[in-house]
């Protein structure tokens, strides 16, 4: 059952982004409400998936890489979903459904791993925080690229795009701040969550492996780039180029550097 949920919320996303890609092509504003129906509506099974699979038996664990690529997607989309009409956000419900899928897909495809070692619910904890401040600071790395991609615009004195109309520079530096005052926060606790797993596993806080430093180096960076834009002002241009940066740099550490042999 819970693989069919899963294959459902898949092929839900999918068609939320079919319906926001054909309704902005047509310019056709039904279209762009079923296709934002259609993404809460995947939220939803997405949601009751995750429910159904940790209540059966023979459940994968969540520091699984499948599980927790899924539910990065889901908390990536209720984050849109949450600012969407807030910032004017609507317009991008093609890309934002698109990752979702891509998202789901993805965590279908993964090998599923090795149930966590030993530390109680703390296995559980770290990959759900650092989960969560991970798909917030994809929001801001979204948000950050969409800015790069308008300033240019904006200063080049192109034309709109009159299938993807862009949000305003001031909405998508909102966002960026939410997203990256969210984010920080989640990532700090998931990195404290991960040492006190090992501790509990193991006994030392710190084992000095390549994807622990990998993840103190990203949360490092973070850490600067949070400092640079709420203490020292960071102008909204280099604050966007620094979410894009971060989250690349943080998406290699967490989940790209567990891809490689």
């Amino acid at each position: 059952m819970a693989a069919q949920l899963q294959e459902w919320t898949a092929a839900i996303y999918l068609a939320a982004a079919l319906a926001a890609g054909v309704g902005l092509a047509l310019d056709a504003r039904r279209l762009g409400r079923l296709a934002v129906g259609l993404l809460v509506s995947g939220v939803i099974v997405h949601a009751i998936s995750f429910t159904v699979l940790h209540r059966g038996e023979g459940t994968p664990p969540l520091t699984d890489l499948g599980e927790a690529v899924s539910f990065m997607s889901w908390i990536g989309t209720l984050g849109f979903l949450a600012l969407m009409r807030w910032a004017g956000l609507s317009r991008l419900v093609v890309l934002v459904a698109s990752l979702a899928f891509l998202g789901v897909f993805a965590a279908g495809v993964v090998p599923p791993g090795e149930a966590a070692e030993a530390g109680g619910s703390w296995p559980h904890a770290h990959v759900l925080l650092a989960s969560a401040g991970l798909s917030m600071a994809g929001l801001a790395g979204l948000a950050g690229l969409l800015y790069l991609v308008e300033h240019r615009r904006l200063k080049e004195k192109r034309p709109i795009a009159r299938w993807l109309p862009m949000p305003s520079l001031e909405a998508l530096d909102r966002v960026n701040v939410i997203a990256l005052a969210a984010g920080f926060p989640l990532l700090t606790l998931g990195v404290a969550a991960g040492m006190l797993w090992l501790h509990s596993a193991t006994g030392r806080p710190w084992a000095g492996s390549a994807h622990e430093t990998w993840c103190a180096v990203a949360w490092a960076v973070y850490a600067v780039l949070a400092l640079a834009r709420f203490a020292a002002r960071q102008s909204s241009r280099q604050a966007a180029a620094s979410a894009v940066g971060g989250f690349a740099f943080l998406f290699f550490a967490v989940i790209g550097l567990g891809l490689m042999p």
